[in-house]
């Protein structure tokens, strides 16, 4: 990596973010299609004083993790229309000064699926968690005809509000709020957003996948451990599992179209 007084500075915000591959992909990537640019990550405590220093310093670009998907609107100049109907943003542009945000979450989680051969269309769609990454899937994969979207969350108001969005939005939807207790044995993809089994809490599982049927496809967009107990169990039950890996480069990349150009060429990321 060659820097000097030409090379773009590109980021993470966020915390934690000590465990993110955010920098090992942008990095790669910038290296794979011959850019002059490097990529960080800051632990963010204070978030207007970050964005005043993202501004000062003329960093081109960065990616907004937890907890500051939905705050850093605020601080916004302009907000893309899929990530203003999102209502969380993950990329944001600087264009002299001025804040652009948009949110490539819900798109990259898709891609991963397309990449499988997976298809929504009628199925039944359980997700766990309310928070910036599950509002961006929702209302994504909304646009997909799925026959129905189920929402549980440790924060009843959180989700019964996220519901009311995403109701605003698809007026047509099966679209409930469940208490855990309640699941019953009827999804065909199981979606983990939450932060529940992330690093250092590996020992964490937001969900007994024994009560769903073998054929349940299991989802956490987890990527730190690769396998969480919530797809170690499913796995080991039979079940067909993704972690987080591929939305995450999925995400990236697109990020780096908005940020320097759609034609940019993707590494064969391959994680072991």
């Amino acid at each position: 990596m060659n820097i000097d007084s030409y090379t773009n500075l590109f980021c993470l915000i966020g915390n934690p973010i000590s465990k993110s591959l955010s920098p090992y992909i942008h990095n790669t990537n910038f290296k794979f299609n011959d850019i002059n640019a490097v990529y960080l990550s800051f632990k963010v405590e204070n978030l207007e004083q970050a964005i005043l220093g993202i501004k000062s310093l003329s960093i081109k670009g960065f990616n907004v993790t937890l907890p500051y998907k939905q705050e850093i609107i605020k601080y916004l100049d302009e907000i893309d229309p899929l990530a203003e109907k999102i209502g969380a943003i993950n990329t944001v542009k600087n264009i002299d000064g001025k804040l652009i945000g948009f949110n490539t979450d819900g798109l990259g989680f898709m891609k991963s699926l397309k990449d499988r051969k997976i298809q929504l269309k009628n199925k039944n769609i359980l997700i766990i968690g309310a928070g910036g990454a599950s509002r961006a899937i929702s209302f994504t994969i909304a646009n997909e005809s799925i026959k129905s979207l189920t929402i549980i969350n440790r924060n009843n108001k959180r989700a019964l509000s996220l519901i009311k969005d995403i109701k605003s939005k698809f007026k047509n939807l099966d679209l409930r709020f469940l208490e855990k207790q309640d699941i019953k044995d009827n999804y065909d993809i199981i979606i983990n957003t939450t932060s529940v089994g992330m690093y250092p809490n590996e020992k964490e599982n937001p969900l007994d996948t024994s009560l769903f049927s073998d054929e349940t496809i299991v989802y956490d967009i987890i990527y730190k451990p690769k396998e969480t107990l919530f797809l170690k169990y499913a796995k080991e039950e039979g079940k067909t599992t993704i972690n987080g890996l591929d939305m995450l480069v999925n995400q990236a990349i697109l990020s780096e179209r908005i940020w320097i150009s759609e034609n940019l060429k993707i590494y064969p990321f391959i994680f072991k």
